[in-house]
């Protein structure tokens, strides 16, 4: 640490996956953060066990213990910041004494698309979504598809059912938003070839949880837009 301020104590929930290994190591390399403990059923470590010596749990689990996570966080006065999908985190506003941030997807450029697309929707209102993930994906449609439908729907726009989901070995996790009009199409197409490509948007949703105006709080274009 090169300044006075403490670093920043989180945990990590679903530490022995793909996801949560990565975000261990980028949390474990953060000058202004240190990882203070690593929740998975595979590491015989419940997520009770690591909340005491934590400011803040980052949470890559899965969709059917994501809500229950969530709100254990909250009720111990710890910040969590949910990259798992599959859950409906409404019920949890006013929950405990701390904020819950949400994001379908902390690629930052995956944000772009999903921006892209929101402006393009009311001028080119009929879509498609293709979304490619990895074969271990355990939720069809990715919750990045279903976010970006709701802007697109928000916007005006009508994205033809159903989303195509892929899940394939070889993947990591892909977008294509295809907009089709009179004698024309538009492409908006993202691709995370790493996941290391989520990183940076982790970490910012880590050090922004704790003065979140509201929780819960959705979507990391909420920290990157000023609008937002």
């Amino acid at each position: 640490m090169t300044s006075a301020t403490a670093a920043i104590k989180v945990a990590v929930s679903g530490a022995a996956g793909r996801m949560g290994e990565t975000v261990c190591r980028a949390v474990g390399g953060a000058e202004d953060m240190d990882l203070t403990g690593r929740a998975d059923p595979a590491l015989d470590t419940a997520l009770s066990e690591v909340l005491a010596d934590a400011d803040v749990v980052v949470d890559f689990s899965r969709p059917d213990t994501a809500l229950d996570n969530a709100r254990a966080c909250l009720e111990a006065g710890v910040h969590c910041v949910m990259g798992t999908s599959g859950a409906d985190f409404a019920e949890l506003e006013g929950v405990g004494s701390a904020n819950l941030f949400v994001a379908a997807n902390f690629a930052i450029g995956a944000v772009l698309m999903m921006e892209a697309s929101r402006l393009a929707a009311p001028h080119m209102p009929e879509c498609e979504i293709v979304e490619l993930h990895h074969d271990g994906k355990l939720d069809a449609p990715s919750g990045t598809a279903s976010y970006t439908a709701e802007l697109i729907s928000a916007a005006g726009g009508k994205v033809h059912q159903p989303i195509h989901s892929v899940r394939l070995p070889g993947l990591v996790a892909h977008q294509e938003v295809i907009f089709g009009g009179l004698g024309q199409t538009l492409s908006i197409r993202h691709d995370s070839i790493a996941r290391e490509s989520f990183m940076p948007g982790v970490l910012l949703a880590v050090r922004k949880v704790a003065t979140l105006p509201r929780s819960p709080t959705h979507g990391l274009e909420t920290l990157l837009f000023d609008d937002r």
